[in-house]
């Protein structure tokens, strides 16, 4: 059964651009290096600079085991960090967990 986790977080304002593309560099490096799904997701009503990351697991487990082995990967975690604390304002990150309900 899938597992979703949706995450909401605020781009500074003077640093949209730059948010931007290392939003799209840690999809491309999540999306070629481990084993999920990321979409990058733009607001189109709400407040303009919160944007979302929806990333998608096969399980609870392989959630896990993804999360370790991305947290451990020292060019992964330079993207990461200069993001957090270069891109978004701090305490505007929320992150939500969803399963599917299976048939």
């Amino acid at each position: 059964m899938s597992v979703y986790v949706y995450q909401t977080f605020e781009i500074k304002q003077g640093k949209f651009k730059e948010a931007i593309e290392n939003l799209q560099e840690m999809k491309k490096f999540r999306s070629e290096n481990y084993e999920h799904k990321v979409e990058i997701l733009t607001p189109i009503t709400g407040k303009d600079h919160t944007y979302s990351l929806l990333t998608i697991y096969d399980g609870l487990a392989e959630l896990e085991l993804q999360n370790k082995k991305m947290f451990a990967d020292e060019d992964y975690q330079k993207l990461v960090e200069a993001f957090f604390l270069e891109n978004i304002e701090q305490g505007s990150m929320q992150t939500v967990m969803y399963r599917s309900i299976s048939e």
